[in-house]
């Protein structure tokens, strides 16, 4: 975004969406909700939302929402002209990324006469790369130290009573 649209601009941090049901026992929610937060105070960007992609199901079952294309809408209806869509909950621009936000929310923000710039995911970036064998060698070594980011501290890998079949 030119400079002096920068002050205006939103941010829309998109992940999966998951059936509502599932989402209720899991932190699911709270954890995007946290990394969005982490990454728009670390930008300076105020303005933001997390918002979702890849339903798919049956219509009978809720899902999580918004939908990006409905919020690049709703947008626009609030006067919004500047988006940057950020795939936090993806890795890597596989084929639900680059449809759904590369097509589809593109055309939803030019229908909505809004300007859409997506920020590319983590894939192969050597920051992305050196922190993943950072967290291996927390898992495997209890010498180092972990390292939590944010609110709520690691979590990915404590089950509630009940999660896992295998447990």
């Amino acid at each position: 975004m030119p400079e002096e649209r920068r002050a205006g601009i939103h941010l829309a941090f998109t992940a999966h969406s998951i059936p509502l049901a599932m989402a209720k026992q899991s932190r699911y929610e709270a954890q995007l909700a946290e990394a969005a937060r982490l990454v728009a105070e670390q930008v300076g960007i105020a303005e933001h939302a997390v918002v979702y992609q890849s339903r798919s199901g049956s219509p009978q079952v809720p899902w999580l929402e918004p939908d990006v294309c409905d919020h690049v809408r709703a947008l626009a209806a609030r006067g919004v002209r500047d988006v940057v869509v950020s795939p936090i909950g993806f890795v890597s621009d596989h084929m639900e990324v680059l449809f759904d936000l590369d097509v589809e929310a593109c055309e939803a923000a030019e229908q909505a006469g809004v300007e859409l710039v997506r920020a590319p995911t983590a894939g192969t970036h050597p920051a992305f790369v050196a922190m993943v064998r950072e967290l291996i060698q927390e898992r495997l070594d209890p010498s180092v130290p972990c390292r939590a980011l944010g609110r709520y501290g690691p979590s990915h890998d404590v089950c509630q009573p009940g999660c896992c079949l295998a447990r």
